[in-house]
């Protein structure tokens, strides 16, 4: 990783899961899932994301569609790996594909997608949807060894689950932040020598990003629940603003190493 490109300034993915959470509250139309990916873009971000669940709690088929016909910036589609959401995406032909793991019960997406050892089952996932022109992405823990799986899988990209640092973070716990922190720069720069695009995401807050923010070899940066919830407080706009300067200063720290 070459100083310049520590100075290269982190893509900003923008998760709209929960402004669809809102509106699927009370049924109806509002708020829009659209609306709020456009003002998002507005504000500053690079692409949006969106996970069109199972159980269909949040986003819907329709609020894919929409974005993928309607949007003017990449639209990352989380899915699970089932026959169901492939053939969705397939349809649709999302900029990326995003593979998460996904149980029913769990209230949002804990921990990363277990790759190791499952070669044969997804191979021909991310085969197919690189086929159709998607770039895959696997959501997984910040580990060597997957790593070295989703290499072998032919993933251009992974996405590594931030969650762990994020709860060490906000519990304050200096010993573990301080090792979850080396889990996502070794796991970082270990995926990029092996020419894997490295992004990151879950659980990260505009004081927690800026750690993460500053490992070099990341790429990209998803953040969806974090960036809604302050929306309520101080507008979408200014929320996807305040996100991109944290981002931006703990990018800075990257570039005076």
């Amino acid at each position: 990783m070459t100083h310049r490109d520590a100075r290269r300034p982190l893509r900003l993915g923008v998760n709209i899961d929960h402004v669809a959470t809102v509106r699927n509250a009370r049924g109806g139309l509002h708020p829009d899932p659209m609306r709020a990916a456009e003002i998002a873009v507005a504000a500053g971000a690079d692409g949006i994301t969106a996970h069109l669940r199972e159980d269909r709690r949040h986003i819907r088929d329709e609020d894919m569609v929409r974005l993928k016909a309607e949007l003017g910036v990449p639209l990352n589609f989380e899915l699970a790996a089932t026959p169901e959401m492939i053939a969705i995406a397939l349809k649709i032909k999302p900029h990326a594909a995003c593979l998460v793991p996904e149980r029913r019960e769990e209230v949002t997406t804990e921990g990363g997608l277990s790759i190791v050892g499952r070669h044969n089952r997804l191979k021909p996932v991310v085969d197919r949807l690189g086929e159709a022109g998607i770039r895959v992405s696997l959501f997984v823990e910040p580990e060597t060894a997957v790593m070295d799986a989703a290499a072998e899988l032919g993933a251009p990209v992974v996405e590594l689950h931030t969650g762990s640092f994020c709860h060490a973070f906000t519990d304050g716990n200096e010993d573990k932040i301080g090792i979850e922190l080396q889990r996502l720069h070794r796991a970082a720069t270990y995926g990029a020598s092996l020419g894997l695009e490295i992004h990151a995401g879950h659980g990260l807050t505009t004081t927690s990003v800026k750690p993460v923010a500053a490992i070099a070899e990341l790429v990209e940066l998803n953040i969806g629940h974090f960036i809604i919830g302050e929306a309520i407080f101080v507008g979408l706009e200014t929320a996807v603003r305040e996100m991109r300067a944290a981002m931006d200063e703990g990018r800075g720290v990257a570039a005076r190493r």
